[in-house]
């Protein structure tokens, strides 16, 4: 068993790029690594993944915000999930970069409102890499280009330890958007990396700038994992 963290230490932090996995799976690789973290048996996670089509509703969701019948999305290839994360209803799918941070906040950092912020903050620094200045709106979650959300958040937290984590849109198909009230937001539009710099981005080169702003923010000493190699990855 591993001991427990020392808080004057920096923690380490293993950044795994898991490609395509589909939503069930994801839940499952999330509770194992927050169960085995819990237990002081692994290291804090950072799983980086696509997720084939999918609409998830978080805890209390309007689900009127799914704006098509069950045969539309049978044919749009679309499944629907209720999780225990935060916020509505949002979209995952092939191009969009969705990672689950799995990290103890304790002791110092046992504020839900800072960790939200810090995942933002992560995103800003991220797409900034790439010519893309994201911003954030008062009272509103996420990170935005002009009035267009380029990054959402849900998060999941139990005994301070968190799950489920953010999507951000890079080579997303955004005709998908459509079919739903984004997060329950009716003012507000999406936008994708690919669409603001006119060109596709290789995702797993996001992948791995995430990896290195979520290192720098989260003052983790971020590593690849040794089963799975980043396109680039320096940490």
């Amino acid at each position: 068993m591993m001991r427990s963290p020392d808080p004057q230490q920096q923690r380490i932090c293993e950044a795994n790029w898991l490609g395509i996995v589909q939503y069930d799976d994801g839940l499952r690789l999330q509770e194992r690594a927050v169960e085995k973290l819990r237990l002081g048996e692994d290291h804090e996670q950072l799983l980086l993944l696509e997720h084939p089509h999918v609409f998830t509703l978080g805890r209390g969701a309007d689900s009127s915000n799914i704006l098509v019948n069950p045969q539309q999305l049978e044919s749009s290839q679309v499944e629907v999930h209720e999780t225990s994360r935060g916020g509505d209803v949002t979209y995952h799918g092939p191009g969009q970069l969705v990672g689950y941070p799995i990290v103890d906040l304790k002791p110092d950092r046992c504020d839900v409102h800072r960790y939200v912020r810090d995942i933002e903050e992560v995103l800003i620094r991220t797409i900034a890499e790439f010519g893309v200045t994201g911003t954030r709106i008062q009272g509103l979650t996420g990170v935005w280009v002009g009035n267009e959300k380029i990054g959402a958040i849900g998060v999941r937290i139990a005994r301070w330890i968190t799950s489920h984590g953010f999507a951000l849109n890079v080579n997303t198909d955004l005709s998908f958007f459509r079919m739903i009230v984004p997060c329950g937001i009716t003012d507000k539009g999406v936008t994708s990396m690919s669409k603001l710099t006119g060109g596709e981005v290789a995702l797993q080169n996001v992948a791995s700038i995430c990896a290195q702003k979520f290192a720098e923010v989260f003052d983790r000493d971020v590593r690849i994992s040794d089963s799975v190699r980043f396109h680039g990855f320096t940490a």
